[in-house]
């Protein structure tokens, strides 16, 4: 059942303009998901709270190497989009091989976007911003889950190794 989560941006799209006639939210966000923890598992169930669907691209694996450095990712994108798509909170995974997000968000043309409290609304790439406002789409900045972080549990598994 994992498998059939995850699509493509055309058929996102598609699910995307089918929420959009039926009055219903699709809510998207976006990442690396390199090793799924609790942090990110309360994010993408606030997240599915927002609306009535909710769609993750995936950072590419050649995507999350240039954002992480050489040694990322640790689990390849496939294996990364099948984990998400197992998550009862998840509707749709897609994957993306671009730096940034900015088509994607474009051609589904999301409700709703949210990112992790790490995140502020300026901070956000601006063409990423800018194709937002563009599709109309309403950006909410998620509270963040302390102390739990990828990063951190690749340094706790270096300081246990």
């Amino acid at each position: 059942m994992a498998a059939s989560k995850i699509i493509s941006v055309a058929e996102l799209a598609l699910h995307s303009n089918a929420c959009t006639s039926a009055g219903r939210t699709l809510v998207f966000t976006n990442g690396c998901f390199d090793l799924l923890h609790v942090g990110h598992v309360r994010y993408l169930q606030a997240a599915k709270s927002r609306g009535d669907l909710l769609a993750v691209a995936v950072n590419g694996d050649d995507s999350v190497r240039a954002l992480k450095g050489p040694s990322r990712p640790v689990n390849t994108e496939l294996d990364r989009a099948e984990v998400l798509a197992a998550l009862a909170c998840v509707d749709f995974v897609t994957l993306f091989h671009t730096p940034r997000v900015t088509e994607v968000i474009r051609t589904i043309r999301p409700h709703l976007y949210v990112k992790g409290g790490d995140y502020t609304v300026d901070a956000l790439d601006p063409g990423e911003k800018q194709a937002l406002d563009e599709v109309g789409s309403h950006i909410e900045i998620l509270e963040l889950v302390p102390g739990k972080s990828t990063t951190a549990v690749i340094h706790r598994l270096g300081a246990t190794a």
